[in-house]
Parts: C-alpha cells; sequence; structure tokens
C-alpha cells in the first residue's frame, strides 16, 4: 500500500503554494496526498499544532505529516524531522510539531542536515518547496530519518494544555474554530454529563445559558450546546448555526462551564490520586483537578 503522506499550512487553499509542494512530493514519490487542511490561521503554530496532532492520531504508522506554519522561515529556525510512533513529521522547529509526535509516541528530533537537499534550497522564503517537500519524499522512499539529519534533544516544544476541574466548575480556552464555528476547547469531556442538563456557561466575558448535549442535534435549532467533539474535547456549538459569530469568540477565549457533582467513578478517583498536575492534550483523558 502507499505511503500516506499529510500536508498542513497556513498558506491558503486558493494560492499556488500547496499544489507546489505536492507537484515536488508526485514528482519523487508514490505516495498517497492527504490535505489537511491549508487555512490554518495566519502564523497561528498553536491552531497548526492542535489540527496536525487531531490528525495524527487516525493515521497508520509510516505516514509522513508535512506541516508549514512557519513564520520564522529564512532566519535560524532549524528544519526538522521527528519520528513518533512510525510516523513522520516534517517542518520548522517552532513547537507545530512536537504536540502530534507526542500523541502517538515518543518522539525523536533530527534536524535536517541532508546537504543534497540544503543546497537544492532555491528561495529564503518557502521552504515548503525547496527543503520540506523533498525531505518527506525520501521518508516516503524509505530513507531513515537519521539519514537526513542529526539527532537533537531540543526540539521547540508547544504544550497544549488540558483543562482542569475545580469542583463542580471546569476550566478551559477555546483551542481551535472549525469550519462549521464551532468552539473547540482544551477540555478533556471524559467527565461530562451530556444528559440533556442546563448549565451555566462564561466564555470571555460572556455569561450564558446552554445545554450539556451528547450531540448537536439534541438541542433546538440555534440553541447553544456543550457536547463531547469526536477528538475527545468539549466544543461549544450552536444548532446549524456558528457560535463563533453567535457568541463573538474565537482562539484563547477563556471558558468556564458549571456543571452538576456526581459521584466519582472508582476509575477516576484513582486518576485524581494519581494526578499530579495538569496533563497536556493527549497524554490523559480525564480532567486535571485544580
Amino acid at each position: 500500500m502507499p505511503v500516506i503522506v499529510t500536508l498542513l499550512s497556513d498558506f491558503g487553499s486558493e494560492s499556488p503554494y500547496p499544489a507546489q509542494m505536492k507537484a515536488v512530493l508526485a514528482s519523487s514519490c508514490d505516495a498517497v496526498l492527504i490535505d489537511i487542511t491549508h487555512d490554518i490561521p495566519r502564523h497561528d503554530i498553536r491552531a497548526g499544532a492542535y489540527v496536525l496532532s487531531a490528525v495524527a492520531r487516525t493515521t497508520p504508522a509510516g505516514t509522513v505529516h508535512l506541516a508549514v506554519v512557519d513564520p520564522g522561515v529564512g532566519t535560524t529556525r532549524r528544519p526538522l524531522i521527528v519520528a513518533s510512533g512510525g510516523q513522520c513529521f516534517v517542518g520548522p522547529d517552532n513547537g507545530l510539531l512536537l504536540p502530534a509526535a507526542k500523541r502517538v509516541g515518543r518522539p525523536h528530533a533530527y534536524v535536517i542536515q541532508a546537504p543534497e537537499i540544503l543546497h537544492g534550497v532555491a528561495s529564503s522564503t518557502f521552504h515548503g518547496r525547496d527543503l520540506f517537500a523533498p525531505v518527506a519524499a525520501q521518508l516516503v522512499l524509505g530513507t531513515p530519518a537519521q539519514a537526513l539529519g542529526g539527532a537533537v534533544e531540543d526540539a521547540v516544544d508547544l504544550t497544549l494544555e488540558a483543562g482542569h476541574r475545580a469542583g463542580d466548575v471546569l476550566h478551559g480556552e477555546v483551542l481551535y474554530v472549525d469550519a462549521f464555528g464551532n468552539l473547540i476547547t482544551n477540555i478533556p469531556a471524559a467527565e461530562f454529563p451530556g444528559d440533556g442538563s442546563p448549565i451555566q456557561l462564561t466564555i470571555g466575558r460572556r455569561r450564558i445559558r446552554a445545554t450539556a448535549a451528547h450531540t448537536y442535534g439534541n438541542v433546538a435549532r440555534g440553541g447553544i450546546a456543550v457536547v463531547p467533539g469526536s477528538d475527545g474535547l468539549l466544543e461549544i456549538a450552536v444548532r446549524e448555526g456558528s457560535a463563533a459569530a453567535r457568541l463573538a469568540m474565537s482562539l484563547g477565549a477563556k471558558v468556564r462551564i458549571e456543571v452538576a457533582r456526581t459521584t466519582a467513578r472508582p476509575s477516576a478517583l484513582m486518576k485524581k490520586e494519581q494526578s499530579k498536575g495538569r496533563r497536556g492534550i493527549g497524554t490523559e483523558d480525564g480532567l486535571a483537578d485544580a
């Protein structure tokens, strides 16, 4: 089966740049090319890191991820390969790659040093095409990551901190806004009731009533729901509408959800005893206690 190569960037889906990267890949190796998105908010490394990590958990061993959200292109920031869980991540050393790599395994990072690739870099402003795409092609062809670069222990990390629970209140923030206008938070959904009960939701400076729903259709059209999303995180949604537009909220908005206290399950109690502070997204399914 051909190797999968995913592509993610902030280049814009209507720009020529994604096609140029894909042309390099298609002319250099036999791979299935999957566009994750090229509409990451401009220069938003954190949003790109979240989206990449959400996809990497679903892709098989052998997948190569080419990710470019690179405000520091052409500067001293390093070009990187990160191998983890049988997958490889190629892109800038700015925190974009590590959250996804940690979600699928134990990362090993390599700074790209292969002279045959570095000497072919024609542009100081488009490493996606001239550097990262050729490296991704070499990985598809079977070249090991360590043959293309030197191992490093200080790759730039970016922790996507998970939300936390303090008594009956869940605290977090908006991590990403999807194409439907759903506000994806960093609050794990594991202990959320989702039983149709009314809840108090504070987002930014707005305090509103919402419904703890199992899915979007459990509320009336135009109703505000908090639902467990497919990535295991709570989402704030407006049925058949946009929560981002309705609430005028965007990335980074603080979220506070008041929920009714329930009897903790034995497994949850055990997690509480073992908890030693907040965890990053993807490292634990439960909520961290404050």
